[in-house]
């Protein structure tokens, strides 16, 4: 039996409420437009349009993955990042809305070559070079399917003239000078793993998200490596977690590193540190 597009829109989100979704009538929509191959933003104009029995049954099982925890960027196959939207996967890490920090700080300032150290989706690479599309940029990451995301989305966004992929760990087969150095890096303890929501601690890629360790590995590797390929006056920005400014910091200045600042994110946690390298000598 065929009902409309709203009878459709309410089952979905009676099944996402009975699995205690947080956003029912948002997340109804998306899933229910993914199976209708349609804008979410049409879905209300669409409302009184008939919705093949078939329809219903694929947007149910969309609900039903919902329910089972896997995140709705990976069930619909993207994530919107600074006004864009990203091809993500189980092998990615989703672009966060806090990451758009340190988007926003890298172009505050002048940079024409970039290297982004573990580089995921290609979400912050990607990004920089369309908002920038005089620059060139490297992005490196160890997974090989973490660089295929990245390509893909860099292709998608009209950007893959721009940038070049590395399969690197961190700096290790990085060559060359930048004038800018972005990261963000897994910054969460092995210990804080089991306390982070499941749909995180399952669903998405462990190396991206835990050192196992302290948390600080990644930064220790990268403060110690970028400025070898920092030019003169270059930046080195990492976004963190909200407890580790103090100690980046610090690790930066230990690099020699100057004028190391923190930047909150919108909600005031701290969020990106910008060190830069000395200018030269007489200059």
């Amino acid at each position: 039996m065929t009902g409309t597009v709203r009878d459709g829109l309410a089952a979905i989100t009676a099944c996402l409420r009975d699995h205690d979704a947080p956003d029912p009538p948002r997340e109804a929509r998306l899933l229910l437009a993914h199976a209708m191959n349609a804008a979410p933003d049409r879905i209300t104009l669409m409302a009184q349009d008939s919705l093949p029995a078939a329809t219903l049954v694929d947007a149910r099982a969309l609900a039903a993955r919902r329910g089972a925890g896997e995140p709705i960027s990976h069930i619909i196959g993207r994530r919107a990042f600074y006004g864009r939207d990203f091809i993500v996967n189980a092998h990615v890490l989703d672009p966060r809305p806090e990451t758009e920090c340190l988007i926003a700080e890298a172009l505050r300032g002048p940079f024409s070559h970039f290297l982004d150290l573990g580089t995921g989706s290609g979400a912050i690479a990607a990004t920089l070079a369309a908002e920038r599309p005089d620059s060139t940029g490297v992005a490196t990451d160890l997974s090989e399917q973490a660089l295929a995301v990245a390509r893909q989305n860099a292709r998608a966004l009209g950007v893959a003239a721009q940038l070049d992929f590395v399969p690197s760990d961190w700096c290790g087969a990085v060559t060359g000078q930048f004038d800018l150095i972005v990261s963000n890096p897994p910054y969460i303890a092995a210990d804080e793993m089991a306390s982070l929501q499941r749909e995180v601690r399952v669903f998405e890629p462990r190396m991206a998200l835990t050192d196992e360790g302290d948390g600080l590995g990644a930064y220790r590797i990268i403060t110690a490596g970028a400025p070898h390929h920092l030019t003169p006056n270059g930046r080195l920005m990492v976004e963190i977690g909200p407890t580790q400014a103090k100690e980046i910091s610090r690790m930066m200045q230990a690099a020699g590193l100057v004028n190391v600042r923190v930047v909150p994110d919108l909600d005031g946690r701290d969020r990106v540190i910008i060190g830069h390298m000395p200018p030269r000598a007489g200059h």
